[in-house]
């Protein structure tokens, strides 16, 4: 009787390719004699795994199978495609072919245990660097231009960052010669993996740089003209391009990323781009009403007190508040007023306010009785 190798392998008669593959490489792994050593299940279990997925995976044998039931000459209840009897050496005609270099890495690093990392194949770009920086209040509004010192590492000069020095010109890999790849067995398995020599760039790496000692990088201690946009508070980054670390084998260069602190100001106070400031005023002011100046960030600016104005009450002054990053605009700034009392000290002041007292019939606490 024919076998089901749909159903071995797990997936529908209208499977893709790709999910055959996909369910092959699952159970590939599950089932390896190598994780399952002395089960003779596990490795029954394999062998069908890898004959169904010899049929399923060429189109012309799947085509066969699907039509007729069998492959090859054959018909149901004959010997079956795909199988190995194997001998001491291993499963012979187990091919790992169809997995291509990268992802037959990733098989063979699960089955076994994956200590081997795969090298890097030409350029890396360099890493980004960060940097902390404190600004005063009145800076991060207006923007600076500041210069900081900074140590990166940066492309050594020798090598041209490469890490060795080519004579003569750039030389094939003779290992793997040019391919950036060589052919490993183990027992009965054949694998391509990343070369050793070359790393995967399939250039000869030449001799050692004697000055980065191989890495084609050099600490570089510099000061850098950094400018800080206006608007900026605590948390905002600005990338600073090209001021990171130098890649390797003739990566780009990685970015600076500043990170902002900025400082409190003694009588402002800010929430995003608006500013908030409480102003005193006196009891004439604020029961006669008054013009009167008012700090800002951009210095004095009048504001009007109506009269009978009452502590605790904002005005708003439009557009003196702070740049919004990358806008034109600016946010707000609300003023909240307060009445300082006169001086308790003066007797005559004291005579007035108590007259004033015995004249004004208000009562600011009426309805609070219980």
């Amino acid at each position: 009787m024919s076998k089901d190798y749909y159903s071995i392998l797990g997936v529908d008669r209208k499977a893709s390719a790709s999910d055959i593959k996909k369910s092959y490489r699952k159970l590939a792994r599950k089932y390896h004699p190598d994780l399952n050593p002395k089960d003779k299940s596990a490795e029954s279990r394999f062998k069908e795994i890898q004959g169904a997925y010899a049929v399923l995976s060429d189109p012309k044998k799947k085509a066969q199978y699907d039509r007729f039931g069998f492959v090859g000459d054959h018909p149901p209840g004959g010997p079956q495609p795909g199988y190995s009897t194997g001998g001491a050496g291993g499963f012979e005609g187990f091919n790992f072919s169809d997995f291509g270099s990268a992802s037959f890495q990733d098989f063979f690093s699960n089955i076994f245990g994956g200590a081997q990392q795969r090298p890097a194949r030409g350029p890396v770009k360099g890493d980004d660097l960060q940097y902390t920086m404190r600004v005063g209040f009145m800076d991060a509004i207006n923007g600076l231009e500041t210069r900081i010192r900074l140590t990166r590492m940066a492309a050594c000069g020798a090598c041209g960052g490469q890490g060795h020095i080519q004579k003569g010109g750039k030389q094939t890999c003779p290992t793997c010669g040019g391919s950036g790849q060589t052919t490993v067995q183990s027992g009965a398995m054949r694998f391509a993996t990343p070369c050793r020599t070359c790393r995967g760039s399939g250039i000869a790496p030449g001799q050692e740089c004697p000055t980065c000692h191989g890495q084609g990088q050099v600490q570089k201690t510099e000061t850098i003209k950094v400018r800080i946009p206006a608007g900026v508070d605590t948390g905002s980054r600005v990338r600073i391009p090209g001021k990171g670390n130098a890649g390797t084998m003739g990566g780009g260069v990685g970015d600076l990323f500043i990170s902002i602190e900025v400082d409190n100001h003694r009588f402002f106070r800010r929430e995003g781009t608006n500013i908030y400031v409480k102003l005193p005023i006196t009891i004439t002011e604020a029961t006669l009403g008054a013009k009167i100046e008012v700090p800002t960030v951009y210095g004095s600016a009048t504001i009007k007190i109506p009269p009978g104005t009452r502590s605790g009450q904002k005005f708003r002054l439009r557009d003196k508040g702070i740049p919004k990053l990358r806008k034109r605009s600016r946010g707000d700034q609300f003023t909240e007023v307060y009445i300082v009392p006169p001086p308790f000290d003066n007797q005559r002041v004291r005579e007035l306010v108590k007259e004033i007292g015995e004249i004004s019939e208000e009562n600011p606490r009426a309805g609070l009785e219980t």
